[in-house]
């Protein structure tokens, strides 16, 4: 079953306070979308945003003292300090998490990213980078925190990211690309991105791509194919987007995941 916003949130909280908990969900959710969508500057900002509220879960869960409103500084800062008790064990948990938000926080800022400037524009690599940072310290923190199987962290962040895809609606039963550009592979691939984890059967694909049954079996043929490798059909007959398939998403295909006028 894919994962939502809700269920992780309420899987999160306990032993994280449910609002610093909701705005983690969303600040990562809100990254990646601006990200796909090729939005730098919100991209960046969100960074920023993200780091705020990661810093303020963990001085929570370090020091037991709940602070919504804490400077990111002072967060750090006690994380930091060996001269007070500290709740997070082992210690370099907490360590390895402030640290790299540290990281993200300095660069994003020595850039010029929070400020308008006239040397510098936000850019792919600088947001990349952000984001990759942001990525760890997500997945990071649910393997902390997460009071669950362990095993769904992985495919918990994988699921996650379903609902960032504007061009593809859910209306009922009916899952719905909502452009009329794309070929029958690009559909496969961004239902499959859609799907997450759990996939899609031929019968659930033949359903929903908007396309004759005989290019779908051509397109996932090819998909599936040695040459391709972007799809891959498991012991369960479900088709499944496999990680080459997500970097195509990723790298290829990121305009397409946006509803248009033009679609």
């Amino acid at each position: 079953m894919l994962i939502n916003q809700t269920t992780l949130v309420s899987q999160l909280a306990p032993p994280l306070d449910a609002q610093l908990a909701q705005e983690f969900v969303d600040e990562f959710i809100s990254q990646e979308k601006h990200f796909i969508q090729r939005d730098w500057e919100p991209s960046q900002l969100d960074g920023g945003q993200f780091c705020e509220v990661l810093a303020r879960i963990v001085y929570h869960q370090d020091s037991g003292t709940l602070s919504r409103g804490k400077e990111f500084k002072d967060c750090l800062q006690y994380v930091q300090n060996e001269q007070l008790p500290h709740a997070i064990k082992p210690r370099r948990n907490a360590l390895h998490l402030v640290k790299i938000l540290g990281t993200i926080w300095k660069f994003r800022s020595e850039r010029g990213a929070i400020h308008i400037s006239p040397d510098y524009k936000a850019n792919h690599m600088d947001s990349r980078l952000l984001l990759e940072g942001v990525r760890w310290c997500f997945a990071e923190a649910l393997r902390i925190f997460w009071t669950r199987d362990q095993e769904r962290v992985a495919s918990a962040i994988r699921e996650l990211l379903q609902f960032d895809v504007p061009a593809i609606g859910r209306f009922e039963e009916i899952v719905l690309v909502q452009r009329t550009d794309l070929s029958a592979a690009e559909e496969i691939l961004l239902l499959l991105h859609y799907a997450g984890e759990a996939g899609f059967t031929r019968r659930e694909l033949g359903k929903f791509v908007q396309h004759p049954a005989p290019r779908i079996t051509e397109a996932l043929d090819f998909l599936t194919s040695p040459e391709s490798r972007r799809v891959i059909l498991l012991g369960t007959k479900r088709f499944r987007l496999t990680d080459l398939g997500s970097v195509h998403i990723r790298e290829k295909l990121s305009d397409k995941l946006l509803l248009t006028e033009k679609a």
